[in-house]
């Protein structure tokens, strides 16, 4: 995988998960969110995301979507 998008409450985070998926995204990011995409902790809207998957699977990246999470214990 080489980017995981997850949706949140208030958005979809955005996690780079490997070298290509980084550069990739630092190639439609500016550089003042670099940081917050390599650490995880950048969030987008949804439809954005949504988007940004379907072009970055075009371009031969293995995108993850996760469109909602259940933690086990609420199970």
């Amino acid at each position: 995988m080489d980017i995981s998008l997850t949706k949140k409450n208030n958005g979809t985070q955005i996690e780079a998960k490997s070298i290509h998926g980084m550069l990739w995204l630092q190639t439609h990011f500016e550089a003042d969110h670099w940081e917050s995409i390599g650490n995880g902790q950048a969030i987008i809207p949804t439809m954005d995301s949504q988007i940004l998957n379907l072009d970055a699977s075009k371009a031969g990246l293995n995108v993850k979507f996760i469109s909602s999470l259940t933690p086990l214990d609420k199970i």
